[in-house]
């Protein structure tokens, strides 16, 4: 018997989690989603070979124009974004590259958190300069700071929060605020926080990017990214930038994901768990000078965590007196934990991130008042830990003996 779609945007998050974008398969009443990998789909003798010709509810034609699988975690993702529209590609990057390709063009300002996603902040230096776009970097958890940098003319304005690797916040509200009086837009990248955490659009933001390849996946084994908001801005953005820039996830990774989507609402509490009781762990241990969690009455922000995010998520940042040293103990001591880049993988991860590297490669800050706030909250180093699934006595055990000068 076939099945319609029916309206779950009053259900639970656990709800849209597993049924968002679902349908049995009306042909073999499958409960699982199809994983349709054709590139190609047979077509009307009136269907037009330009995607400027193509409608928004018109067949699959072209796989880079859309796809059934693609379209399943699209819908599901805005279910639990509670967003008009999703646009879905082959990795954050992606996402965030064609949003600010589609959004900017030459002589146009945009202004971008002066420590973001490393990839990001990089584009900032020199992609978007050598097109002719001025991007302005400022620490947008100041919100004088910021209302500063965006004047008229400003036309986009892309925070991250928790930012990554400090975990530093901005407050999305003041921001939308800020932004919109100035004439701006608002982007979010939340990938940190997760819908379950934190839902941008409702506290004013016009577009969140999520990297789908963190906790949205949560498994570590596909990439993936989305940008979310209104139909109206991301209906012509599909149509005349994502498709002819070609980002365009796979099907099996989309598939993939989707499946993770599934458990996103319990993962995230199993790391929210996790994370706060190794956090109160470290905060307790003599090697570690300082603990950056949101979800500790310690963080700089903690209020507007509590105020801003429903789950505190699974990142935490420490610091140590020997940050190099320390690096070679852990990466060759721990059992558990993986000495790894990535996060938000059901398994524990852990990286160092240099603070001068940083400034040399992807921030590249100039103020006096920048380099303050980044040295507040990173020092000369920081561990960026991403607290897994396991069991959190076997993660700090682990973290115990790769600390201990004897082990």
């Amino acid at each position: 018997m076939k099945r319609c779609k029916q309206d779950i945007s009053k259900l639970g998050e656990r709800t849209k989690a597993v049924h968002a974008g679902e349908v049995p398969d009306p042909v073999t009443g499958a409960s699982a989603p199809n994983l349709v990998m054709s590139t190609t789909f047979v077509a009307d003798a009136d269907t037009t070979f330009s995607v400027e010709g193509m409608g928004q509810d018109d067949p699959f034609v072209y796989t880079r124009w859309g796809n059934p699988t693609i379209r399943q975690l699209e819908e599901k993702l805005a279910v639990l974004e509670d967003a008009e529209t999703a646009v879905a590609f082959a990795s954050g990057m992606s996402a965030a590259t064609t949003l600010m390709l589609h959004t900017l063009k030459a002589g146009d300002r945009a202004v971008m958190s002066d420590v973001t996603y490393a990839a990001v902040a990089e584009a900032a230096n020199e992609l978007f300069p050598g097109l002719g776009i001025d991007i302005i970097k400022v620490d947008t958890s100041d919100p004088d700071a910021l209302a500063a940098a965006v004047t008229g003319g400003v036309k986009l304005v892309y925070i991250e929060t928790p930012c990554n690797p400090l975990l530093r916040l901005t407050d999305i509200e003041a921001a939308a605020e800020i932004a919109h009086k100035a004439g701006a837009r608002l982007a979010v990248d939340s990938t940190f926080a997760t819908p379950v955490a934190t839902k941008p659009l409702l506290l004013g933001a016009d577009f969140v990017i999520h990297s789908l390849t963190k906790y949205i996946g949560g498994h570590g084994d596909a990439l993936g990214g989305v940008l979310l908001g209104r139909a109206g801005d991301l209906v012509p953005l599909r149509k005349k930038t994502s498709i002819r820039l070609g980002g365009t996830i796979s099907p099996f990774n989309a598939w993939l994901i989707m499946r993770g989507l599934a458990t996103l609402p319990l993962r995230m509490k199993a790391h929210e768990e996790n994370a706060l009781k190794i956090a109160r762990y470290l905060e307790t241990n003599p090697r570690i000078t300082q603990v950056i969690y949101p979800g500790l009455p310690s963080h700089p922000q903690h209020d507007l965590a509590r105020r801003q995010m429903k789950n505190f998520s699974g990142m935490i940042s420490f610091q140590t007196e020997r940050g190099r040293e320390t690096v070679r103990r852990l990466a060759e001591k721990l059992r558990i934990i993986h000495y790894a880049v990535s996060l938000g993988h059901h398994r524990s991860l852990i990286f160092y991130l240099d603070t001068e590297e940083l400034l040399a490669t992807s921030f590249k800050l100039t103020t006096g008042k920048q380099l303050d706030s980044l040295r507040a909250f990173a020092g000369d180093g920081i561990f960026r830990l991403s607290v897994g699934l396991e069991d959190a006595d076997d993660l700090i055990a682990d973290i115990e003996q790769a600390l201990n000068e004897g082990g």
